[in-house]
């Protein structure tokens, strides 16, 4: 996909704060630091229009990418980071479960993780309230950092993720790296069935 006009749009915290156009938005999920900015800054070809964060957890809104008027990339806040407190735990968790219970235009629900480590508990329960309780969304699941792999261990890898989030719908994992950029077709090639 060429990607021509991409911009930042808003940031939201309440839904009277989202877009209201009906275009389709690819909902971006995953815990702090695992690499959604730096995907989407892959994904359009530019170096930041999505800012990543030094400091995990920060990121406390839902961020929208207007992608040439034709699709939303919509950032959710990140889970799990250790240092943000309880009462900012509950509330990111908020967000992100509004969003994702009320939200028409979800087009594809795009779930990273990182490649290098197991699912987390915080990963396997957001796994489990996307395949249960959003409302039969489809969903991708993008195995990100694939650079810090070996090129002949990903495949296995990936196929080892899959096995231990339990898959048992017709999901498909990718493999991913945003320093490499060499995923990036077969990752657009699934989001476009999508839009």
């Amino acid at each position: 996909m060429i990607i021509k006009n991409p911009k930042f749009e808003i940031s939201a915290v309440s839904p009277k704060q989202y877009p209201n156009v009906g275009l389709p938005e690819i909902v971006l999920v995953g815990k702090s630091n695992v690499g959604k900015s730096s995907f989407i800054n892959t994904m359009i070809n530019r170096k930041s229009l999505a800012r990543t964060s030094s400091e995990p957890g920060k990121t406390r809104q839902i961020n929208f990418y207007n992608i040439d008027n034709n699709f939303y990339f919509v950032d959710l806040p990140g889970y799990g980071y250790s240092k943000m407190s309880k009462v900012e735990q509950v509330k990111v968790g908020s967000f992100i479960e509004q969003y994702l219970q009320i939200r028409n235009e979800i087009a594809l629900i795009v779930f990273l993780i990182d490649i290098r480590h197991d699912p987390t508990e915080n990963d396997k329960l957001m796994y489990d309230y996307i395949i249960n309780k959003t409302g039969n969304h489809p969903c991708l699941i993008i195995a990100n950092k694939a650079d810090k792999l070996a090129p002949t261990k990903v495949d296995a890898r990936v196929q080892e993720l899959q096995n231990l989030l339990n898959s048992l719908k017709d999901i498909t994992f990718l493999p991913f790296s945003s320093e490499k950029k060499n995923y990036c077709e077969q990752v657009w090639n699934e989001i476009e069935k999508y839009l």
